[in-house]
């Protein structure tokens, strides 16, 4: 019986050290942790319970038989963070470059179904050469294995990707599918094809960093959600967006002890709102100043910054935040932030999260660029997320709600369940000038009728009475009392329930 602990122990050992001291230096020296402390600093102290720490791979071609190592570089099991369970996958980068095999997929692919059996998120920690070559078609199965949990998880269990190393060619698409990327600065990059590739076929010139590094992910591409200095400050914020999160689909949002008044009031937002219409002012003062002591995770802050996204609390219970930000193109829809506010609302959709829409929206931005671009399209899909989700929607109009804009930013008309305004608000189909130039185009060079025509439109529309009236608006309310109301508009929906046509699934205008 010693003899058999013995060897058990020797093995474990073995495994543990993955591809020996020399490349857990190498990985170090880039800045790296190894893939098991990663997922030591990523779960409560502990918890980490470990499958497959013994599998090898199955390769007998070009000398493989003669190499195998135990665990065959990725590391999976379950454990817990903040004490809720949590699936996690990460690659060592040590063992064969992280490579994927067929038997590395089927490590994944188990940790990934058990997931879906016990409603319960995956995180993966990627760090790959990408497909094992030697293995061939194998190896591209085994991703293909992959995609196709990724695609069965989607809406069903949170799925959230660390990059911390390579992640290129048809390795990407699995983070791609998922529903967060983080990465970390100057350590990992994603790509489907690589610099050398991109050379021989178009002739560009580009490194590694510039084609497909942290940066380029979170400012230009969207294809990542935000970018980090280090892997354990990258570990650090998976840990509190997890917090933010539901385990699965059949669960409501978690709720954590609150120590922030609901019913607070905010004096100084009553001046939040500059008297000139034309003068932009921070949108995220307003979220930090209503939400629960003031903790609010961003997503895709980098990207298309005139729209906000993320997650806070209200009364302890995470709530998903867009709003239009007057300090970036004055806030207008264009093709970038639909593309990203519609993604983060069908996510909270998906996962029970409810949605506060704060507005200041002048109408979409105007040109050949966007529409070339498929605005029209692009701009559908956010009107397609907010008329498709039923969880509970809070809006608060603080100033402009212009045009086609202000249906898309959950109006009444697309099924907003509590709609507020603040006596700044205008709701027009656009501002008075331009309206008037339209409508009176015949008075055009009297500017003392111009001026008074300009007066009356501004008097009847841009102010929150006349969507009022039609109950459009359900209450004009003042500033300071926003966290109040919102919160008692929330609480009031919390048994919400809507019934939807059946349907297979819906054909969103991608």
């Amino acid at each position: 019986m010693h003899h058999i602990l013995r060897q058990l122990e020797k093995k474990r050992e073995e495994a543990r050290q993955g591809g020996g001291s020399k490349r857990v230096e190498a990985q170090h020296s880039k800045g790296k942790l190894t893939a098991r402390e990663r997922i030591e600093l990523l779960l409560d102290a502990e918890s980490f319970e470990e499958y497959d720490m013994f599998v090898e791979h199955r390769c007998a071609d070009f000398g493989m038989d003669e190499q195998k190592i135990a665990g065959d570089g990725v590391v999976t099991g379950w454990g817990t963070i903040n004490g809720r369970q949590v699936f996690v996958f990460s690659q060592d980068f040590t063992v064969f470059g992280g490579s994927l095999s067929e038997s590395h997929a089927e490590k994944i692919c188990k940790i990934m179904d058990m997931a879906m059996k016990v409603g319960a998120p995956v995180i993966g920690i990627n760090d790959s050469g990408g497909a094992r070559i030697q293995e061939g078609v194998a190896s591209l199965a085994g991703y293909a294995e992959v995609f196709l949990r990724n695609v069965d998880a989607s809406g069903v269990v949170p799925q959230i990707s660390l990059i911390m190393g390579p992640c290129a060619g048809g390795a990407v698409y699995s983070p791609a599918m998922t529903d967060f990327i983080f990465m970390v600065k100057d350590s990992s990059y994603m790509f489907v094809t690589g610099p050398d590739v991109v050379k021989t076929v178009t002739q560009e010139v580009v490194t590694q960093e510039e084609l497909g590094g942290a940066v380029t992910h979170t400012a230009k591409s969207s294809v990542a959600d935000n970018a980090f200095e280090n892997d354990i400050e990258a570990i650090h914020e998976t840990r509190r967006l997890f917090d933010f999160l539901p385990l699965s689909n059949k669960e409501k949002p978690p709720t954590r002890p609150v120590y922030d008044e609901p019913g607070r009031l905010e004096t100084s937002l009553d001046t939040l709102v500059p008297a000139n219409p034309n003068k932009p002012y921070d949108m995220k003062e307003l979220i930090l100043k209503i939400v629960d002591e003031g903790d609010f995770f961003e997503i895709q802050p980098a990207y298309a910054k005139n729209i906000i996204t993320g997650f806070a609390r209200m009364e302890g219970s995470t709530v998903g935040v867009v709003a239009n930000q007057p300090m970036v193109l004055a806030g207008c829809l264009d093709i970038d932030s639909s593309r990203k506010a519609a993604r983060f609302v069908r996510f909270c959709n998906a996962f029970n999260i409810p949605i506060l829409t704060l507005v200041d929206v002048p109408g979409f931005l105007p040109g050949t660029a966007q529409e070339y671009g498929g605005i029209i399209k692009h701009g559908a899909k956010l009107l397609f997320a907010y008329a498709q989700a039923t969880v509970p929607k809070v809006t608060v109009i603080t100033r402009k709600a212009y045009g086609g804009a202000y249906d898309v930013m959950s109006s009444k008309h697309l099924r907003g369940d509590v709609n507020y305004a603040w006596p700044t608000a205008e709701i027009a189909v656009m501002g008075a000038k331009g309206a008037v130039e339209i409508i009176f185009r015949t008075e055009i060079g009297d500017d003392e009728k111009i001026a008074a025509r300009t007066a009356e439109y501004a008097a009847n529309f841009a102010s929150p009475f006349k969507a009022a009236n039609r109950g459009f608006i359900d209450e004009v309310i003042m500033p300071h009392s926003t966290r109040r109301r919102v919160a008692r508009a929330f609480a009031m929906l919390r048994n919400k329930d809507v019934a939807t046509p059946a349907k297979k699934h819906d054909n969103i205008p991608l």
